[in-house]
């Protein structure tokens, strides 16, 4: 089970400070993780600008030009947010028992270690 998912609340933990003109500090929304590069990307975190070349849709119109979007940024960098605290925090995992229609099942669930609340 991974501890960083799709919809997590992360903030950036390295990096430049943002008096720096970094991202160390801000938190935002996982949209995509890449689990092969061990990398996420995170909204509104790490924006690059990108040169795309001038062509045109179907409707004629033209597209290109000069676009910015969130590059990915590597999951050591970034650390879970606590939903009680709204800080950082490390996550674990525990078994939990959970009974439905009468059959019991175990299941693992994520948890923040600071609060100890599910995530």
């Amino acid at each position: 089970m991974a501890k960083i998912k799709k919809g997590d609340l992360v903030q950036v933990i390295s990096g430049r400070s943002q008096a720096r003109g970094g991202d160390r500090g801000k938190q935002g929304k996982v949209i995509e993780v890449l689990v092969d590069q061990n990398r996420v990307v995170v909204e509104g975190v790490n924006y690059v600008t990108k040169h795309v070349r001038v062509g045109q849709t179907q409707r004629g119109t033209k597209t290109g030009g000069i676009e910015t979007h969130e590059a990915p940024i590597h999951v050591s960098n970034v650390a879970l947010v606590d939903p009680e605290t709204k800080k950082p925090t490390r996550v674990g995992f525990r078994n939990e028992t959970v009974t439905k229609d009468g059959v019991e099942k175990t299941v693992r669930v994520r948890y923040a270690k600071k609060s100890g609340k599910d995530l």
